[in-house]
């Protein structure tokens, strides 16, 4: 193997005729790296084994379609699964790209193979993920959501927000992007709660075609995360390097946490039916999978080249998730705005709340009483959907870089930036932006890295427009011309579904970024004081405070 292994970096060489041009440039140096492959992979052994897998993947389909397992699964999950299986191929397709850029910033002949077999990899996830969503699509009871959310699913108010999650695996810094962000953070890190955890509760909830599907994708990691540590090894070499990778280690750790956590937590934690007490909560298997084997097991260690750790980050990570609420604020406003989207929300029931109040004491107080009347505005009746009601919830702006809205209210942050005012739902997210993304840093010149720029926010995309029209435009209606996709509840009963109708005699969108920007220097301060009281889970600002 090794000698095989050996004769494929023959085939690597540096062209003599013509200057070679740098298209995916990095900052990075990489004069006095050890350029060795740990994996040492090679085709002859990769293929016969994803073929293995693929065997069981496509066995296990056709073993649920005549198992019936769509007959069995709870629809509250697979609803879920109209968003994540809309959005999770983009990620892996995105990867894939992201290789080739590795080709010509990491100088490794060795190395460059292992990177071709991982473009394989995430080739096939991509494959295999939609041919699931296509599986679903055909089985399940309510196809409406997944037979266009591949073409919707970037231009609707969750679906941008994984858009520019995986846009980050392939712009800008070469190493920023395809290493860092990708290999060492997204694949070593969170892929542990998105393809283990989360299969271990579509399982709970009935579902055993998914988990098939992820652990088969989960079980390529250890390659790619092979591939980013021997990268990460590379540049530690040159001291050079260090300040690029602190730099990068914060922002890929934190655009990470606020993405992942948002996306995986509120599946695992509200699109399940599973509400066993000894059943681990989303705190739980973060602070196994992610802190501890991942934090204490993998970065910490890295304290000994001398690179320093973003200890206040992670902890702050957690502080998000266990003491501020974070997936309980994202999945509240996802379900604020069911409307927008192409997948109906089912509302919590007593048994949820009696769970939730389990893992989560206090819950009840902070978030009980909005879900009751999620739960009674669910069906026309006279009223309009719940965001238009009087329910205590101001809805939040939107985080111009993780395009996460600003939910846990006071960390909500401000910058103008090239004359426009932008809002941040961090001080992290603000630093990515306005100090990280520059092509300057610290005094040190950085023409490889990224710019946040163009039309980021849903909200802003339809301004002013009738509500029934962006529903239109986003194509969320069903067959019937006038019914909606989305809808507060899983009951299918015509009479009790929401429709255009309903939506035309709702106020115009207003995107509050606009609005922020439309305001005076005074106005925005006192809005932004405002801001910062409210909470938690959206409660306007106590009128004493």
């Amino acid at each position: 193997m090794a000698k095989a292994h050996q004769k494929i970096q023959e085939l690597a060489w540096e062209p003599q005729y013509h200057e070679p041009y740098m298209k995916y440039g990095t900052d990075y140096t990489f004069r006095k790296a050890a350029k060795k492959d740990p994996l040492k992979q090679v085709l002859r052994s990769y293929f016969p084994m994803q073929e293995e897998k693929d065997h069981r993947v496509y066995g296990a389909s056709d073993g649920a379609i005549r198992g019936n397992m769509f007959r069995q699964v709870q629809e509250r999950w697979l609803e879920w699964q109209k968003l994540f299986l809309s959005i999770i191929p983009l990620p892996e397709i995105s990867a894939a790209r992201s290789m080739p850029m590795l080709f010509h910033a990491v100088p490794n002949p060795e190395l460059h193979n292992g990177q071709a077999i991982q473009m394989i990899d995430e080739v096939r996830h991509s494959t295999i993920q939609q041919n699931l969503k296509r599986l679903y699509m055909h089985n399940y009871i309510d196809p409406a959501g997944f037979n266009n959310s591949l073409r919707g699913f970037h231009g609707d108010y969750c679906g941008t927000i994984g858009r520019q999650f995986a846009e980050g695996f392939i712009t800008g810094d070469a190493i920023t992007a395809a290493s860092i962000y990708l290999t060492i953070v997204a694949e070593t890190a969170f892929t542990n709660t998105l393809f283990v955890a989360m299969p271990a509760e579509a399982a709970a909830n009935g579902d055993y075609l998914l988990p098939t599907v992820f652990h088969s994708v989960q079980s390529d990691e250890s390659r790619h995360i092979s591939n980013g540590y021997a990268t990460l090894l590379m540049a530690l070499s040159d001291e050079d390097n260090r300040q690029l990778l602190e730099r990068d280690l914060r922002y890929a750790w934190w655009n990470n946490h606020r993405v992942v956590d948002a996306a995986i937590g509120t599946f695992i934690e509200y699109g399940t039916k599973d509400r066993r007490k000894d059943r681990e909560s989303y705190a739980e298997m973060w602070r196994r999978w992610i802190y501890d084997d991942y934090y204490r097991s993998y970065l910490v260690p890295l304290e000994k080249y001398g690179l320093v750790i973003p200890h206040d980050l992670i902890e702050e990570a957690w502080k998000q998730i266990w003491e501020k609420g974070y997936v309980h604020e994202v999945a509240q406003f996802f379900a604020t705005g069911w409307l927008a989207n192409y997948w109906r929300i089912d509302s919590m029931t007593d048994e949820d709340f009696e769970w939730f109040e389990y893992k989560y004491p206090g819950w009840y107080d902070k978030y009980g009483k909005w879900w009751e009347n999620y739960n009674r505005l669910a069906t026309p009746n006279g009223h309009n959907p719940i965001v238009f009601e009087d329910v205590d919830y101001v809805y939040p702006n939107r985080c111009w870089t993780c395009m996460v809205p600003c939910l846990v209210r006071e960390d909500m942050v401000t910058a103008e930036v090239d004359g426009v005012h932008r809002t941040y739902c961090h001080e992290v997210c603000r630093w990515t932006d306005v100090e990280a993304f520059r092509p300057t840093y610290q005094g040190r010149e950085t023409p490889n890295m990224g710019r946040l720029v163009g039309h980021r926010e849903w909200e802003t995309l339809y301004h002013g427009w009738n509500w029934a029209d962006v529903v239109s435009d986003m194509g969320f209606v069903r067959e019937d011309g006038k019914t909606m996709t989305a809808q507060p509840h899983l009951n299918l009963d015509p009479k009790k579904m929401w429709t255009l109708d309903h939506l035309r005699r709702c106020p115009p969108l207003q995107s509050p970024d606009v609005l922020f920007n439309q305001m005076s220097d005074d106005e925005r301060a006192a809005f932004v004081a405002d801001y910062n009281r409210q909470g938690p889970a959206g409660r306007p600002a106590p009128t004493n405070a």
